[in-house]
């Protein structure tokens, strides 16, 4: 049992892209379109798995970040610069931003088992929970320890996984419903929130953390298979509590859900008052799992375009990950609207996330620097129709939000 279940990696992957923003959107889906987009998630699973395989296996094979390995490949100074530049600022305000929304999303959740009251994060100026949630971010990161962080975060991925489960079973879902719901559809109302599934579970930052953290576990390309294990198991965990969520959502009679403490209102004439505190720690575990990858992240991806050799534990690798969880939690305690800060975040994530699938494939066909372990030709057909689907997602994305400004 204790083989079948060894995980690792890729729990951070899922602990990552199932954040506060996963919650609402999937709650989203199911509200206004029931399970008609359930089709829709299982294609965001396998895109995920796919691009997560790649950065996994350019990771174990180089034993190199996905940002170390794509600066060699430029030998021209100001070029180099220019990508490095690119990939700092679109990491650094998007990671900033979806961590401002991670820490307020478990505040929500936190909230509710504290004081039976959900909090929405634009309504309050200084609130303590923020400071809370960063504080255990802030040790669990600190204590610098790979394991450490891959247990806690299993620990966290499975509790959250188990709470949306159950919110979803305690619906009791018609079967004969759900299951058409993996039919595809494409009507033109449902493409927008088609492109907001699709990009809240392939997220760019993914990519690189993948990249680095799967060296800190497997050391030798004969250990492949079992990244690979470790990466679709993971994944497609974070699949089903998706599509647990969306479930969930679809049993609402309400169309009035403008934020996740609106879900955690409208379920209570549903499951009673217990269930509320069933998906208010599913909410928390969801916030505080992101909370700590968001910044970990971004110190791997700092690490790797500055060539740091230093680890987890380094002063310089500390500095980049406080700095961008006190962004988080300063943007969560003082109530900056969070309207701004997600507009901020879909433009970088649907700049950055073309650019650095375009970026993984070609360099997942470097002989040079995978050898006998580059892409399949079946790995590059679906590789590049993944990116062309990630450049459609992108320019929507950006379309939309400055349609919205």
């Amino acid at each position: 049992m204790k083989k079948i279940f060894k995980i690792g990696p890729g729990t951070l992957v899922t602990a990552a892209f199932i954040g506060p923003g996963t919650v609402t959107v999937c709650t989203l889906a199911g509200v206004q379109f029931g399970y008609t987009l359930l089709w829709a998630l299982v294609l965001s699973i396998t895109a995920c798995v796919v691009l997560q395989e790649m950065a996994a296996r350019l990771g174990v094979v180089t034993q190199k970040g996905l940002s170390e390995v794509l600066k060699s490949q430029f030998e021209n100074k100001v070029i180099r610069w220019i990508l490095i530049a690119l990939i700092l600022s679109a990491i650094f305000v998007g990671n900033a931003a979806y961590e401002a929304g991670n820490i307020s999303g478990g505040v929500l959740g936190l909230s509710t088992i504290l004081d039976g009251t959900p909090l929405d994060p634009q309504n309050y100026s200084i609130n303590y929970l923020p400071i809370v949630i960063g504080i255990i971010a802030f040790i669990l990161l600190y204590i610098g320890n790979y394991k450490m962080l891959e247990r806690s975060l299993i620990v966290l991925v499975l509790l959250m996984s188990v709470a949306f489960i159950v919110t979803a079973i305690a619906t009791k879902p018609d079967i004969s419903d759900m299951l058409s719901g993996f039919v595809p559809d494409m009507d033109t109302e449902k493409l927008l929130m088609i492109v907001g599934l699709v990009g809240t579970t392939v997220v760019p930052y993914n990519l690189f953390l993948h990249a680095s953290i799967v060296s800190e576990k497997w050391k030798s390309k004969e250990e492949l298979p079992e990244a690979r294990k470790d990466t679709v198991v993971s994944i497609i965990l974070g699949g089903i509590v998706s599509m647990a969520i969306i479930i969930a959502g679809a049993a609402i009679q309400s169309e009035e859900i403008s934020n996740t403490a609106d879900l955690a209102k409208s379920l209570e004439p549903v499951f009673g008052a217990t269930a509320k505190y069933v998906l208010a720690i599913g909410l928390f575990a969801a916030g505080i799992t992101s909370a700590i990858t968001a910044p970990l992240a971004a110190a791997y991806v700092v690490k790797g375009c500055l060539g740091w050799k230093d680890g987890l534990k380094s002063n310089s690798f500390r500095l980049v990950w406080m700095f961008i969880l006190l962004l988080g939690v300063l943007f969560s305690s003082l109530g900056i609207k969070s309207i701004m800060i997600i507009q901020f975040a879909q433009i970088a994530n649907g700049l950055l996330l073309p650019i650095i699938a375009t970026f993984l494939v070609w360099v997942m066909n470097r002989r040079k620097i995978l050898g006998d372990y580059t892409n399949s030709w079946k790995q590059n057909i679906v590789g590049i129709f993944i990116v062309i689907i990630a450049f459609f997602l992108g320019i929507r994305g950006v379309w939309k939000v400055f349609e919205n400004m």
